[in-house]
């Protein structure tokens, strides 16, 4: 049986890296991105690309390479991403459109280029790494739900719009992760004289508590994987703790204003 090529956007390091790492160990042709390959030139794991989801030229042209090498790409998961926090009213604009550029645009470009070897195979897998956080406005993480709450709405209109072409779209929603997103985060800055100030720096607390003190991201691995076996995938998976994928349900059935006290409630506030 011919391997499968799998494309990881983001593949360097935290959850892209564990996920290429498991899948090259299970005999799957892995090929992660990276932003500027000089930083991995000890990088051994499996193959990397060089690739600025945030530029469409870097895109199309890592794309292209990966295609004229192996002739086909079976399985893309659109990876990265960033981090973001701060109070809306405090936050930048452009950090706020580089995070959208990064975590909604970026992956979109990316599926744009794929596209037309999937529809030529009649057959490919589109995984959108999106999140949990992004079923709820969190506070102080705002923009970050935002774009991840996009990946998941835009992932049900792909799937419907591929479904002719033999091409499986589907979303999946981490929890929390000890990876070191938070090293790559923007966080707007704790102001003395904003009136954010002690609420924001609470929550910024608990946030970077919760990464550190997360699950081992080969759970994430191990969950993709079980998708790329599926027959069917589903619309939507969702990994991590059982607190955090209840959440997601308790959102459903509960008042908007009860919600919204244990939102607040979990963030210290």
């Amino acid at each position: 049986m011919e391997q499968k090529v799998i494309l990881i956007t983001g593949g360097s390091s935290g959850i892209g890296r564990a996920i290429g790492g498991y899948l090259t160990s299970k005999n799957f042709k892995v090929y992660g991105t990276t932003r500027n390959l000089k930083r991995h030139q000890g990088f051994s794991d499996f193959k990397l690309l060089e690739m600025d989801v945030r530029n469409p030229e870097s895109i199309q042209n890592a794309v292209s390479e990966l295609i004229a090498k192996e002739a086909r790409l079976d399985v893309l998961i659109n990876n990265a991403g960033i981090g973001i926090t701060g109070p809306l009213e405090e936050t930048p604009n452009q950090e706020v459109l580089n995070a959208f550029d990064t975590n909604f645009n970026g992956p979109l470009n990316v599926i744009k280029a794929v596209l037309p070897q999937m529809r030529i195979q009649k057959a490919g897998l589109i995984i959108n790494i999106t999140s949990i956080a992004g079923y709820m406005g969190l506070p102080f993480r705002g923009i970050y739900s935002a774009t991840k709450g996009a990946m998941e709405v835009i992932s049900e209109s792909l799937r419907m719009e591929t479904k002719d072409f033999g091409i499986h779209v589907t979303s999946l929603a981490p929890g929390d992760f000890a990876t070191n997103i938070a090293s790559g985060r923007y966080h707007a800055p704790i102001l003395d004289n904003s009136p954010y100030k002690e609420n924001y720096a609470k929550t910024l607390k608990l946030i970077d508590e919760d990464v550190d003190g997360g699950g081992n991201p080969l759970l994430v691995a191990k969950k993709i994987l079980k998708i790329i076996n599926a027959k069917k995938p589903k619309v939507h998976y969702k990994v991590g703790s059982f607190l955090q994928r209840f959440s997601v349900v308790l959102k459903r059935i509960l008042p908007d204003t009860w919600y919204e006290k244990l939102i607040l409630n979990h963030s210290g506030l």
